[in-house]
């Protein structure tokens, strides 16, 4: 079986609802992960905007997921700690904010949205509140896997 990741608000590649976005209520998409590769002891999800003006724009960093973890609700709080998922831990966004920040672009053509899991040998020795780019330092050779979700959303012109 393949690793994937999949979400039932939104197909691979289709608009991702209003409710996930600045537009609604900013509310972290439902997702759920199947086919992972043996010898996984954690996940890591990195979601992000590389169509974004200024550069890749991070939008949701979630780590030390326990491997016995398949699926994130809707909703996921926006604290540090995650008690209800085993003791995740989130980082800081680009909204510079802990947790889930939804798709809010400029207005004009759609920008895509990756959410990136990657399946992990060993949790990462972070402390809650770090930025992608430690995370990603972090997992360097200890990623055994990795898949991803892609969303559109576009803003209209007013």
């Amino acid at each position: 079986m393949t690793f994937a990741i999949t979400s039932s608000a939104f197909q691979d590649g289709a608009p991702i609802p209003g409710r996930h976005t600045c537009d609604g209520g900013d509310v972290s998409p439902p997702l759920a992960w199947s086919g992972v590769p043996g010898g996984t002891a954690a996940f890591a999800l990195i979601a992000d905007d590389p169509d974004a003006p200024a550069g890749t724009w991070v939008h949701w960093v979630l780590y030390n997921i326990p491997a016995t973890v398949n699926r994130l609700p809707e909703g996921v709080a926006k604290t540090e700690a995650l008690p209800d998922l085993g003791g995740a831990l989130q980082g800081r966004n680009d909204f510079r904010r802990v947790g889930y920040g939804g798709p809010c672009p400029p207005p004009g053509p759609p920008h895509h949205y990756f959410f990136k899991l990657y399946a992990l040998d060993a949790p990462l020795r972070l402390k809650a509140g770090v930025q992608k780019h430690e995370v990603e330092a972090a997992m360097r050779g200890h990623t055994l896997g990795t898949t991803q979700l892609v969303g559109m959303y576009a803003r209209q012109k007013k």
